[in-house]
């Protein structure tokens, strides 16, 4: 076995390449002030003595780690369950990283305790640059990294002030009072938009009693889409008709059947996601409630199985694949210290099926 004393040094390299220890180590270090053809003579010889970077050192010659960190303030258990919005921005943010060389740290922060360590590591300068997704609540962090000039892009607006109705309920986010200019860059979807093509989808269909369950209102998705919904029902004589849930199959199910002993005779509901509606429609199953029929239901994402639920799934596209691949694209931006836009908005696109 060969021990660390053994390994081929910079200054091998340079004698096998027929050149000096500083240009090997501008070719090792990715520099592309060096001629062609001594770049590739460098790199037959680290080929030939199979020499390896110290990556510590040329960390602290290049004043980059080639990494990236992804956070997830969820669980473990959230983050790998059938939720589509993780594999689903973790695959567009690894094609992007892996077209651009750069390795991707993916982190947890679903306890104080997490979201403190993965402070500390990312304050200590050990990635290059750090990306969010699925935030709740007044996150500081993606601030206080940009302000240290470390390079931040939130999936999603970064959340700042939300006020909350009597009832629990946030206020409409959108407008443009409840949610402050943001510190860091962020890539999102016209969630607005989004909704009201799904409601006004509704309206025309003739529904007369459409309720939305809404996603949770500590998150800027779910406050967002709230909004459109009552957005999309203003000015059509129609009440909203409100319960929350949390983006899960679960939550969906139990604010199905609140809505239903709310309003017996309602015959629409958006949906703020697709495991949402999934959990809606075996709710209404249960109940005796055919759809479209009786109910009409439109979820929100275009998950993978909204084409294969019973019946298959009127719904909301977003390109969650894509999302993650601008947040890359912005963040390397920003690393190389290019000027970008505050927020890049990508389009949605109601997706029409049999359940409404």
């Amino acid at each position: 076995m060969t021990s660390a004393r053994e390994r081929p040094t910079l200054e091998e390299v340079a004698r096998r390449a027929g050149v000096s220890r500083a240009t090997v180590s501008r070719v090792v270090n990715g520099s592309t002030t060096v001629a062609p053809t001594i770049q590739e003579a460098v790199r037959r010889a680290v080929r030939e003595l199979g020499y390896v970077p110290n990556l510590a050192a040329r960390t602290l010659v290049t004043q980059r780690t080639d990494s990236i960190a992804l956070v997830l303030p969820e669980t473990a258990t959230r983050v790998f369950s059938d939720d589509p919005l993780f594999p689903g921005i973790v695959r567009g943010v690894s094609q992007e990283l892996e077209a651009a060389d750069r390795q991707l740290v993916l982190m947890m922060a679903g306890s104080v305790a997490s979201h403190d360590r993965i402070e500390r590591y990312a304050m200590g300068r050990h990635v290059d640059g750090v990306m969010f997704a699925s935030m709740h609540g007044l996150d500081p962090l993606p601030g206080a990294l940009t302000r240290i000039g470390m390079p931040t892009v939130c999936s999603g607006r970064p959340l700042t002030v939300a006020a909350a109705e009597p009832n629990g309920i946030a206020v409409a986010a959108a407008e443009p009072n409840s949610i402050s200019r943001a510190l860091v860059p962020y890539v999102d979807i016209d969630h607005v938009a989004g909704v009201t093509s799904a409601v006004q989808h509704l309206l025309d269909g003739g529904r007369q009693r459409i309720a939305t369950i809404a996603g949770p209102q500590d998150m800027v998705a779910g406050i967002e889409r709230l909004a459109g919904y009552r957005q999309a029902l203003r000015g059509s004589h129609r009440r909203s008709i409100v319960a929350v849930g949390d983006f899960t199959r679960e939550s969906g199910a139990l604010a199905m059947r609140q809505l239903l002993d709310d309003d017996p005779k309602l015959d629409a509901v958006f949906v703020a996601s697709d495991l949402m509606a999934d959990g809606a429609l075996r709710t209404l199953r249960e109940a005796g409630r055919r759809v479209p029929d009786d109910v009409a239901v439109i979820g929100f994402d275009d998950a993978e199985f909204a084409r294969y639920t019973d019946p298959p799934l009127t719904t909301v596209r977003q390109p969650i694949i894509e999302i993650g691949r601008e947040m890359v694209r912005l963040l390397l931006r920003l690393a190389e210290n290019e000027p970008v836009e505050e927020a890049l908005i990508l389009p949605t696109h109601l997706v029409v099926r049999d359940s409404a």
